[in-house]
């Protein structure tokens, strides 16, 4: 059976939609939201109205029959913490959205908005599938250091989730009958590790693990306390410089890996100094992160946008190709397609819903 389904992913300065045929992509667009018009808005929920037009006007445009929708799925973002699934879309969740009832504001939480905005008139389901804020820690994972201060459950929980699955695949098994090492490359770093299909402990690329392109990862505190009392910033200045322009931008004032990497082919050693110190990060954390399985795993899995870099790929394999004879490389980030199967698992019955509370 066909089953025709609108995905909906909101960024900070772009909405990708695609409709997919089951599993096949149909139409894909992305659109862009320059600087100038998202700065207008001082919330992101105040984005809403803008970006629903935007999304209405190109489904217009695409020729495709909305009326022959099965389903509506938006991007999780950093809600309450849940565990893994596809969950159907109510409206407590848009009450906690509106109300501000979330982890922290992020333009993926519009993906709920839009997608049951869309639906409703339609009297078809909308979904979200593994947003951030998916939480499977077990205890110790929680321990920071401080009682004062927990760590969050917040990663690239989608991408991740949807890789384990093909990786099981490929063993031939579930992926709950599998242990995994999984590294997401973005923009923001994810390191986690997957005990029979449960996230047990993970990296948050906003407040620690490796520095990443835009991301500072973890820093020395004493220093950091020093520089959040130096009177140089106001909070929200400290907070831009850990989460949107740390990492690569702060050193090199670029987040863009093929920008660097010509530089380095250039001569730039200060360039190289910076990439191969970001790629030793990333291994020191994969092996942290194997511990946390005791050393016993069936793959170490590598993704996200950067993973198209072989030359970045082939550097990070020579200080973890120790730990593991399986390392297993998909590139991209995969959350349109992930998404989409999420919704696909449910339509099919393979999978309940589950209900956000």
């Amino acid at each position: 059976m066909k089953y025709n389904i609108l995905v909906i992913n909101p960024g900070s300065s772009s909405t990708k939609l695609a409709w997919y045929e089951n599993e096949r992509p149909a139409f894909e667009k992305s659109l862009r939201h320059t600087k100038e018009k998202i700065s207008k808005f001082p919330k992101v929920i105040d984005q809403y109205d803008y970006r629903k037009g935007c999304i209405l006007e190109k489904l217009k445009e695409s020729k495709f029959d909305i009326k022959s929708l099965s389903c509506v799925v938006g991007r999780g973002g950093p809600f309450k913490p849940l565990l893994s699934g596809t969950y159907e879309i109510n409206k407590q969740l848009i009450e906690d959205i509106k109300a501000g009832n979330v982890q922290s504001e992020h333009s993926s939480l519009l993906g709920a908005l839009l997608a049951s905005t869309i639906a409703k008139p339609l009297n078809i389901p909308a979904f979200f599938v593994d947003p951030v804020s998916v939480d499977e820690f077990w205890w110790p994972s929680r321990f920071s250091g401080l009682p004062e201060i927990e760590r969050k459950s917040l990663s690239h929980a989608l991408n991740v989730r949807m890789v384990a699955k093909e990786a099981a695949k490929r063993l031939k098994k579930t992926s709950q009958k599998c242990n995994f090492v999984i590294v997401h490359l973005g923009t923001g770093i994810t390191v986690a590790a997957h005990l029979k299909g449960i996230q047990v402990d993970a990296s948050n690329a906003n407040e620690d693990g490796p520095f990443s392109p835009q991301r500072a990862g973890n820093l020395p505190t004493a220093p950091l306390v020093e520089l959040c009392y130096s009177r140089k910033y106001t909070k929200d200045e400290i907070l831009e410089k850990l989460q949107r322009s740390g990492g690569l931008i702060a050193y090199l004032g670029t987040d863009d890996i093929s920008e660097i990497e010509q530089r380095i082919d250039s001569g730039d050693m200060k360039a190289k100094r910076v990439y191969d110190a970001m790629i030793y990060q990333i291994a020191k954390e994969i092996g942290a992160y194997s511990v946390v399985l005791k050393g016993t795993f069936d793959a170490i899995i590598i993704t996200g946008g950067i993973a198209h870099s072989k030359h970045f790929i082939q550097k990070l394999k020579t200080w973890i190709k120790f730990l593991s004879n399986r390392i297993f490389v998909y590139p991209g980030e995969g959350e349109m397609l992930a998404l989409a199967k999420g919704a696909l698992r449910v339509l099919k019955g393979e999978e309940k819903a589950k209900e956000y509370r």
